[in-house]
């Protein structure tokens, strides 16, 4: 009875000291596998050849893809839910249903996407990124990384595995100069080694006045609890903005930028389910003059607790665009897709250059 004993302890302390020595080497090569880009990259722009001078009225599209992975019969273990990715033919068909709705976009001025897969395992390594190029192929292309893992091994029962992903921006113009900027701030280490190294992608082009038009393109950090990143993220866009602004440019900021407006209300959409907290951007954020420009009648965003139910699910507005003060807004339109092929909705927009 005793040898039984001895040999059971063994064995859990065996298993015990594998799971250990497993976990150390995972550790080990996330850090050695780190992707660590530097504050400021010149980005190598793709389709060249356009015209370089814009318009003085112009069409935008901003649009979170979700990966293709997290349409309707979706939810997501991060915020709730249980799956940690979906099925091939899942994937295939939210992919094939957002190529058709960019379809109807190639003559947009801008389109800025986020969460656009390159070589994904939980978008079953089809390049987006590559097909939306295919699409958009009168556009001039440009693609900020801002995740990219060797391999993430949570969660443990069906690792998320390897991640490349980031921003992609599309525009009819040629750009003076396209650079990806890096945002402060990040999580604690070894938790660093596998989650986003948020970004945002600015382009410049020439307008007919000799002056600049800048487009940034931006995904701000998500589960950010206490909103200690979103400050830091914040702040240092904030002095890119006044900056360019103060040398007589005009400035579109759009994206997603996992933060409410300061003047909606959360709970304008409400169903069934528990709201969510979300941060609102401080009303002092800016001075009063610059617009905070976004369709408040449709929700961009769902939360992914479950597979969306229109009547159930929680929905509010955390895509939307930022305009310096010599920018006239034309038009703005929320597309409800009722969230068929992303847990985000796309915005349209129509300006004007003052």
């Amino acid at each position: 009875m005793q040898f039984l004993i001895k040999m059971i302890i063994k064995i859990i302390l065996a298993v015990i000291l594998l799971l250990a020595v497993v976990l150390c080497g995972l550790i080990i090569h996330g850090s050695l596998t780190v992707y660590k880009p530097n504050e400021k990259e010149i980005i190598t722009i793709e389709n060249k050849g356009k015209p370089k001078v814009v318009p003085n009225e112009l069409s935008l599209l901003i649009w979170n893809v979700g990966y293709c992975g997290l349409g309707k019969e979706m939810d997501f273990f991060y915020d709730g839910g249980k799956t940690v990715y979906g099925s091939r033919n899942l994937i295939e068909n939210y992919f094939a249903q957002n190529k058709a709705y960019l379809t109807k976009h190639t003559n947009t001025d801008f389109v800025l996407l986020q969460e656009v897969d390159r070589n994904s395992w939980r978008s079953h390594k089809i390049n987006q990124y590559k097909a939306f190029n295919e699409l958009l192929n009168n556009h001039t292309t440009a693609f900020a990384t801002n995740y990219k893992v060797q391999f993430l091994p949570y969660p443990f029962n069906k690792p998320m595995g390897k991640i490349w992903s980031g921003l992609a921006s599309y525009s009819k113009y040629q750009p003076i100069e396209s650079m990806r900027y890096q945002f402060p701030g990040s999580y604690a280490w070894p938790k660093a080694n596998y989650l986003l190294k948020r970004c945002f992608l600015l382009q410049r082009f020439t307008t007919q006045n000799q002056k600049e038009l800048v487009v940034i393109n931006t995904h701000n950090s998500a589960y950010d609890s206490g909103g200690s990143l979103k400050k830091e993220e914040m702040a240092y866009l904030k002095n890119v903005l006044l900056q360019e602004y103060d040398k007589g440019n005009y400035i579109i900021a759009g994206g997603d930028w996992n933060q409410i407006p300061f003047n909606f209300n959360n709970t304008t959409f409400k169903k069934t389910e528990d709201s969510y907290h979300q941060i609102p951007i401080p009303k002092n954020y800016l001075p009063n003059n610059w617009q905070w420009v976004y369709d408040a009648a449709t929700p961009t965003n769902r939360k992914l607790a479950a597979p969306y139910q229109p009547a159930h699910t929680f929905t509010t507005i955390i895509d939307f665009y930022l305009l310096s003060p010599n920018i006239k807004v034309l038009a703005v339109k929320t597309d409800s897709l009722a969230f068929e092929s992303s847990d985000h909705q796309p915005v349209n927009l129509k300006i004007k250059l003052n």
